[in-house]
């Protein structure tokens, strides 16, 4: 099966699942795994922050980070477009009981300083009390710039706030920028990392903070039933795609843009070249192509893609350049038919 719809529908490799055979293990909520151990203290230390966490997700991961940035009734700042305000289930509000104040991202992904400024709110019991700027970096695999990110940094000490970055593909944003993580983690306060997307670890995301934080975030992962036992046997291929795999980015990313080269060959779809930053392909189809049909008569041909308009394509890991071929000429054949 060749399978664009994500790049979390990678598979673990040979080598992780051998690591996850013979992990030292103990009991994670006594603080007794040796193997999570490890992996949360390289990745703080790796990071430039002072402790970590590992979270089952990343929906777990930036709810944790901002319960514990954010008190009942505070609110933060976010995009629009952004995935912990608009694709994970409302949790901040829901459990966190804080208020998310959306902003609509710029073309490139970026939040206007202007327009964040007009949203934080007077010192008032009217107002929910602003908090945190959360950014998202890549974004609709759009990456925000070094100099954004500094500026940001910038916004946040004038006005008083904490800067958190959900990095679910950050390490696609520093490849593409070609700068090492550092120079990115640098700015924010606290950072999460999603270890099973390009990076391709079965499951598992790390929040990155100061020990206060993590403290605080270690407790809400109690209250909201995310205490984990024997969970090296997970942080044993979390480490592997952390530490080995960010190599292999670049590769997607290439393999991104001769997707979205192939695609402009077929007549009904076209891709903006300019806008493949990372791995993450858009490409508009003709209104006369019903894009669900489409879908399906892929599916049986062992592809797998979204049936949306613009059609989203995700290269990683366990799609070559091969598989872009034979997806091409499967939607050739389908289109001519």
């Amino acid at each position: 099966m060749i399978d664009f719809r994500s790049d979390t529908v990678t598979r673990p490799d040979a080598k992780m699942r051998q690591a996850m055979a013979n992990a030292d293990v103990g009991d994670d909520v006594y603080g007794d795994d040796p193997t999570v151990n490890a992996l949360e203290t390289w990745a703080a230390k790796r990071h430039g922050f002072s402790s970590a966490i590992f979270c089952s997700s990343g929906t777990q991961a930036n709810l944790l980070g901002l319960m514990a940035h954010c008190e009942r009734g505070d609110e933060y700042l976010c995009g629009q477009q952004a995935h912990n305000y608009k694709f994970e289930g409302g949790g901040a509000a829901v459990l966190g009981s804080i208020q998310p104040q959306p902003i609509e991202n710029e073309k490139d992904g970026t939040l206007s300083f202007d327009k964040l400024r007009a949203a934080i709110k007077p010192i008032d019991p009217h107002f929910a009390k602003t908090t945190l700027l959360s950014l998202e970096n890549t974004i609709n695999g759009k990456v925000l710039p070094l100099d954004y990110l500094a500026r940001a940094r910038e916004f946040v000490n004038e006005h008083g706030l904490k800067l958190h970055l959900d990095g679910a593909r950050v390490y696609n944003a520093a490849s593409a920028l070609d700068v090492d993580i550092i120079e990115i983690a640098k700015h924010f306060d606290s950072m999460t990392i999603c270890l099973s997307k390009g990076l391709g670890a079965p499951i598992g995301s790390l929040l990155l903070g100061s020990s206060e934080l993590i403290a605080k975030a270690r407790r809400w992962r109690k209250v909201l039933g995310g205490g984990m036992r024997q969970v090296g046997i997970l942080a044993a291929a979390a480490e592997i795609a952390l530490k080995e795999n960010p190599k292999n980015l670049a590769l997607d990313h290439e393999n991104a843009r001769y997707l979205g080269k192939r695609l402009n060959e077929i007549a009904g779809f076209a891709v903006n070249l300019e806008h493949i930053q990372t791995n993450m392909v858009f490409a508009k189809v003709s209104r006369d192509i019903e894009m669900k049909v489409l879908a399906e008569q892929l599916k049986a041909k062992n592809i797998l893609i979204t049936a949306a308009n613009p059609m989203r394509l995700v290269t990683h890991a366990d799609v070559q350049q091969a598989d872009i071929d034979i997806f091409i000429n499967a939607l050739i054949s389908l289109i001519r038919s």
